[in-house]
């Protein structure tokens, strides 16, 4: 009884890396060998329409893969009796062209005899955010694949699950932690900030309303905070976007890190990244060394795109993303 027990303690334990053991480059060979050249076409069809694209993908990856592991559940659209993972608050902000971009590069899958309905959406946006980020300037990588889309999507599953703008590196550290990520994964993984755009709500208490003391946040540049509140009033409408990145905000880079260390990160969870000295060495190492960067954010997308990865019933190949079958 107790090797039994001690067998299946074991077995539970090593759990999560037999899920993530099925994931594999090459994955599609013998089923739709060119699977890879018809999603990076159909990614550069749409990247030329838009550069939204690239950080709509991205943070479409990372907001999938943190809620429920990555199933495509977050591309599933609410119905009547059910409030999708899309329509929670947190995903609200998510820019419709990573939708988009999935849904073109499925159609364009599924057009190819021999790859109807053998592709997972799950996998689409993983070779998809790869695709982005090597047109945005960002390191080439093989991509992992072998994921099924998930069955099951609700706003309360987001609950809780996805870092706020807000949060200290004790916080950033216990969420990326519970999905297998490092404080070094987390740090790469913020560099996607390099790309894309914030609303003025999500960082206008640092500009306006830090503390009684400090309006301001003294962890910001003054120079850079007076231009945040040029770009975002008092009274303006909360919706309005500015680029993360004020130096470099369409290619993929280090600035991010080059950024940090001029006070110039959006979001207290960007600045903090320099301000705590725990995170500061690693910073200061990729602001200087970009390929060292650019390794270390290849090991921590690989490592996103393993969390939570459905096998055999957990999920299947969803014929339509945003529908399940």
């Amino acid at each position: 009884m107790g090797q039994f027990v001690w067998a299946l303690a074991l077995t539970i334990s090593l759990f999560p890396y037999i899920i993530s053991a099925q994931l594999k480059q090459n994955y599609y060979a013998n089923i739709c060998p060119n699977v890879e050249n018809i999603v990076r076409d159909a990614v550069n069809t749409k990247f030329k329409q838009t550069f939204v694209t690239v950080p709509a993908t991205i943070r479409l990856f990372f907001h999938d893969c943190f809620v429920q592991g990555c199933d495509a559940s977050v591309i599933v659209a609410s119905t009547g009796s059910n409030t999708a993972e899309k329509d929670h608050p947190d995903n609200l902000s998510l820019a419709g062209d990573g939708f988009d971009t999935v849904i073109k590069a499925k159609a364009a899958v599924d057009a190819v005899s021999g790859c109807k309905n053998n592709v997972s959406c799950a996998d689409i946006l993983a070779m998809a955010t790869r695709d982005v980020i090597a047109l945005s300037g960002g390191p080439s990588y093989a991509v992992e694949l072998g994921r099924l889309d998930g069955l099951s999507s609700t706003a309360a599953s987001v609950n809780g699950k996805l870092p706020q703008p807000t949060f200290n590196l004790n916080q950033l550290n216990s969420m990326f932690a519970a999905n297998g990520l490092s404080q070094a994964d987390m740090i790469a993984l913020s560099a996607a900030h390099t790309v894309g755009f914030s609303h003025c709500n999500k960082f206008s208490n640092r500009v306006y309303n830090f503390s009684s003391q400090n309006p301001v946040d003294p962890t910001l540049d003054k120079d850079y905070a007076t231009q945040l509140q040029s770009m975002c009033p008092r009274n303006v409408d909360p919706q309005i976007a500015i680029n993360m990145d004020p130096n470099s905000p369409n290619t993929f880079d280090n600035v991010y890190f080059k950024n940090l260390q001029q006070g110039k990160g959006l979001f207290t969870s960007d600045q903090v990244l320099f301000t705590d000295t725990r995170s500061k060495p690693t910073v200061d190492t990729w602001a200087s060394n970009s390929a060292a960067f650019q390794r270390a954010f290849v090991t921590a997308i690989t490592k996103l795109g393993r969390v939570g990865v459905k096998t055999g019933t957990q999920g299947n190949i969803r014929r339509d993303c945003s529908v399940f079958n």
